[in-house]
């Protein structure tokens, strides 16, 4: 009988558990679920596949043997956390590589390791209720936003989706939604 290998991506607490019980599953896991966000990060800021290949072994390695230790405290998302070590990786190579020509493009906020965990609870809750006040946004505000703050699209590309008859008339549109949304934000503090 061959052994189902579960693909979705496991919780942070299945991920500590699993070190800890020395899971091979869990470890092919997180590798599945976060290498598409390392691989961006590295190729957008002058890597290649293999570097980023590289720099996600590391990390992983930083976070078994931190499980391992006993001494690991997950005072973020687990996520966050890799993205962070990778991020951090990165810039050293590319430091020690004299090819770092300035801030790495992150594709995503991140979280810096040295915070302290009431920072990390904080902005945890921060994204928490940004994404409830996304949710009653609704449409076209909700995909308009992210769009444009998530996907990176341009207000062009944004014109044309929604049928607006011009540029700043997505944008006006845009910032209205902002309003809302920034309302719906501060509603629920």
């Amino acid at each position: 009988m061959s052994k189902i290998v579960n693909s979705s991506t496991p919780t942070d607490s299945e991920v500590v558990f699993g070190i800890l019980n020395d899971s091979e599953n869990i470890l092919k896991r997180v590798y599945t679920a976060y290498f598409p966000m390392v691989l961006q990060l590295i190729v957008n800021n002058n890597g290649t596949a293999d570097d980023a290949k590289d720099v996600y072994q590391e990390a992983i390695i930083v976070l078994y043997n931190k499980i391992k230790s006993g001494k690991f405290e997950l005072t973020s998302k687990l996520k966050t956390f890799l993205y962070s070590v990778c991020r951090k990786l990165w810039l050293k190579r590319l430091s020690q590589m004299s090819r770092y020509g300035g801030d790495i493009k992150d594709f995503e906020d991140h979280v810096p390791m040295e915070e302290d965990s009431d920072m990390h609870e904080g902005r945890e809750l921060q994204f928490t209720k940004m994404e409830g006040a996304l949710k009653l946004l609704g449409e076209p505000c909700k995909t308009i936003i992210e769009d444009f703050y998530i996907h990176n699209h341009s207000m062009q590309d944004i014109c044309e989706r929604f049928g607006y008859t011009n540029a700043d008339n997505a944008k006006t549109q845009k910032y209205k939604c902002l309003q809302r949304l920034k309302k719906l934000f501060f509603q629920q503090i």
